[in-house]
């Protein structure tokens, strides 16, 4: 490997322990700063060497880590396209270190590196572990690089996993870098991918955590794996296919390459096998589609469809096994168990073959009966609220962010979160439920305050915020939360009309009667929406239960006509007895 390493600002401000602002603070008052040997204007980068000296010279780094180093020294020589390759020959290279096994991770392909490079690897495996050294430098590509990669979200992988089951053989034939395969615990795994370096990393990856792992870097409808017991699969979203089938429920528009993915994985699975693919929320109802989808639906193939996050479900399929009856229904679940339901196959069978977990239209008039009962039993309870005599001193929010009472969150670069906040988590004063964030992001922590579609709220677990939602880190000790949020939430949508917010300026103690009385408010406010919600979802059923019959008035008992005679509507108190014509 090379030995001129670059790194960016972002890179040196790690190295520096400061930010970027403080870098580009460097650049301008100190006339002997590195000068820019590659990169753009934009986006400039500096020899390592030069860059260490510089900070070493003026106080300001301490010796750069070993890791750091080595994951500088393969980014300088993968550049933008081929830091993939780069990253798979260091896996290879730590199982190497680890096993002292000469055999290929994958067939005909074979790694080595420099003297220089070998000994730094093995500085970083003695500090981390082989596993773990090789995990830390994963996560950096994924940051890098996290568009083209797009790993699944931990939460997603775990759903995914728990949906297919128990199973002796796991197959994923899109496995990417093989972060399904290495959260599940089948002993024997198998992956595909169509990218070499993606299906080395996967390999080095699934070697150094021990796993039984088989391992292909090749198209997944050109490969013929061994039947599986179960397959799960995340398959790249909107990215067209020439594959020439069989394609047992009818040929994919070329608009829909995820319908062929799901081909694919049935086709890929033991008779009996479970399949759980992650598809477009569109995908359940797009109009090319729905041939394929109607056959998926006559054959049994198709269990359920089960919302994962706002724009994402997971298709949990079945491949019929000779003399299998064909389920009479589907389960459709939005999120919770309020949202799990099952609804007739037959139903779905129509012109759309609309198979969206979310549509209300689609919910089984079945459950009713307890929607209407917690309807029912809604309790709103505001606080009890008297005139008061007292005026308090105003000061603005951001006096108390000058003050350090306060301060705005911003993005960060970190670990994965687990969840996302929505907007619509917020509004109705619910848990996370959106997928894990993207490396850079805004991340809350219990106790802080989050501002979005007119709502605000103090959250309870860590997550990260959705585009559209503010954060803000009250000091505990000289602001209460509840308050803030109360007062945010009436503010408005936008970063200044926060800003002029005003508080009452109070010391703390005084501040949390205030701040409860707000918080009963808010949590009203948040139970008027869950209940138009499910007053929306309570007319969807009635309207489809009453119209199909199977829903009927549950005191006013519908005349069954006779064999020879004609329905009609049962006359009502006080009205004349007409029946439509």
């Amino acid at each position: 490997m090379d030995d001129a390493a670059t790194v960016s600002a972002g890179d040196i401000a790690r190295l520096g322990g400061v930010s970027r602002a403080a870098v580009s603070n460097w650049r301008r008052r100190h006339p002997d700063f590195p000068r820019p040997v590659d990169g753009t204007p934009a986006s400039p980068r500096y020899d390592l060497v030069d860059v260490e000296d510089w900070l070493r010279r003026n106080g300001k780094a301490t010796e750069t880590p070993a890791l750091e180093r080595m994951w500088q020294r393969m980014r300088s020589e993968g550049g933008e396209l081929g830091l993939g390759h780069v990253v798979a020959r260091a896996g290879a290279l730590l199982v190497w270190l680890r096993d002292g096994d000469d055999e290929p991770l994958l067939p005909g392909v074979t790694e080595r590196a420099d003297a220089t490079f070998v000994e730094l690897a093995e500085h970083v495996a003695g500090e981390y572990g082989h596993a773990e050294a090789f995990e830390l430098l994963h996560s950096r590509w994924v940051a890098a690089d996290s568009r083209r990669l797009r790993p699944t979200p931990p939460d997603v992988a775990a759903r995914m996993l728990e949906l297919g089951g128990p199973a002796d053989l796991l197959l994923d034939p899109a496995c990417g870098t093989g972060g399904l395969l290495l959260a599940s615990t089948a002993p024997h795994v198998a992956g595909i991918d169509r990218a070499p370096d993606r299906a080395l990393v996967a390999a080095a990856r699934l070697r150094l955590a021990r796993r039984d792992a088989s391992l292909t870097g090749t198209d997944a409808f050109d490969a013929d794996p061994p039947p599986a017991d179960a397959v799960v699969c995340d398959p790249p979203f909107g990215v067209r296919l020439d594959a020439p089938g069989p394609w047992p429920h009818g040929t994919p528009p070329r608009g829909e390459p995820e319908l062929a993915w799901v081909q694919r994985c049935l086709g890929a699975v033991r008779p009996g096998g479970r399949v759980v693919v992650r598809m477009p929320a569109a995908a359940a109802s797009r109009r090319g589609g729905r041939n394929v989808r109607a056959s998926l639906l006559r054959d049994g193939a198709l269990c359920g469809v089960v919302a994962a996050g706002p724009d994402a479900d997971l298709w949990v399929l079945r491949r019929p096994a000779p003399g299998d009856a064909r389920p009479s229904t589907l389960l459709l679940a939005a999120g919770g168990s309020a949202g799990r339901h099952r609804v007739r196959v037959d139903d779905l069978l129509d012109d759309t073959v609309d198979l969206g977990p979310r549509n209300p239209t689609r919910l089984d008039p079945d459950g009713y009966p307890a929607r209407a009962r917690a309807l029912a039993e809604l309790r709103l309870q505001p606080p009890s609220l008297v005139p008061s005599t007292r005026v308090h001193s105003p000061v603005s929010v951001a006096t108390l962010e000058k003050k350090g009472a306060v301060r705005c969150l911003r993005a960060t670069t970190g670990p994965l979160p687990d969840t996302t906040l929505t907007t619509d988590d917020v509004r109705l004063a619910r848990p996370p439920s959106g997928p894990a964030g993207p490396p850079r992001c805004v991340r809350v922590e219990p106790g802080d305050v989050v501002v979005g579609d007119g709502a605000a709220r103090v959250v309870d677990a860590a997550a990260a915020l959705a585009p559209g939602i503010t954060g803000y880190r009250p000091d505990p000790g000289r602001l209460d939360a509840d308050l803030l949020a109360g007062v945010l939430a009436q503010a408005g949508e936008k970063r200044a009309e926060h800003r002029r917010a005003v508080l009452p300026d109070l010391p703390i103690a005084e501040q949390r009667p205030l701040g409860e009385a707000l918080r009963r408010l808010a949590d009203t406010r948040s139970d008027l929406h869950r209940g138009a919600a499910d007053a929306a979802a309570l007319s969807a059923r009635a309207v489809d239960g009453l119209v199909s019959g199977r829903l009927a008035p549950a005191r006013a008992p519908v005349e069954t006509p006779g064999p020879t005679g004609t329905a009609t509507l049962a006359e009502r108190p006080g009205r004349s007895g007409r029946t439509p014509s």
